[in-house]
């Protein structure tokens, strides 16, 4: 029998998905994970079954850690948290946080050459978009009660293109995210 790993799983994957959050999946080296991770390539390979089984086990931890942890508050009963989730993001754009200027790791995965040619991340992708979506339409209900069910369609999917936009502008012109969040809360008051 093998050697347990002697490694704490959490931070290798936290360690692993700034390289890959910052380089890109195909871009990210085996020796940079190797160096950021701590632990040498036979390591990693015993403990992820290969560099696709780490940034699987990265995209993971990210859906679960950030991206879940923002989109829970969303459709609780509050008529401001897709105001307070939406200040929060652009608050931290505009600051040029690290991790904020890196953009969505998973809309960057999905917009990479290897969702072109890999379904398992297209669905990963579009699962959390959906995931997305179905949030800020719960979040644009709680919002405005006064409209009827297909105008919360409608605002909800201007609104959650408004948030892909910002966080896939994000990486590349900062002024252009910040921008587009804002625009939100008034989209919010003067539809229909």
């Amino acid at each position: 029998m093998g050697r347990m790993p002697t490694f704490d799983r959490r931070a290798v994957v936290d360690a692993a998905r700034d390289v890959f959050w910052q380089r890109g999946y195909a871009e990210a080296g085996i020796t940079e994970l190797e160096e950021a991770t701590g632990l040498t390539r036979s390591s990693l390979y015993n403990a992820f079954g290969s560099k696709r089984g780490l940034f699987d086990a990265v995209l993971a931890q990210y859906l679960d850690d950030i991206v879940r942890t923002r989109l829970r508050p969303l459709g609780g009963g509050d008529p401001g948290a897709l105001e307070a989730y939406v200040e929060d993001m652009r608050a931290a754009i505009a600051a040029d946080s690290p991790r904020a200027r890196l953009g969505c790791l998973l809309l960057n995965a999905g917009s990479s050459p290897l969702a072109s040619d890999d379904a398992e991340v297209r669905t990963l992708v579009s699962g959390y978009t959906a995931e997305m979506r179905a949030a800020i339409r719960a979040a644009v209900a709680d919002r405005r009660p006064d409209l009827a069910p297909d105008a919360v369609d409608s605002l909800s999917a201007v609104c959650a293109s408004l948030v892909v936009a910002a966080l896939t502008l994000a990486r590349a012109d900062r002024d252009a995210a910040v921008a587009t969040l804002a625009s939100v809360p008034e989209t919010l008051e003067s539809w229909g």
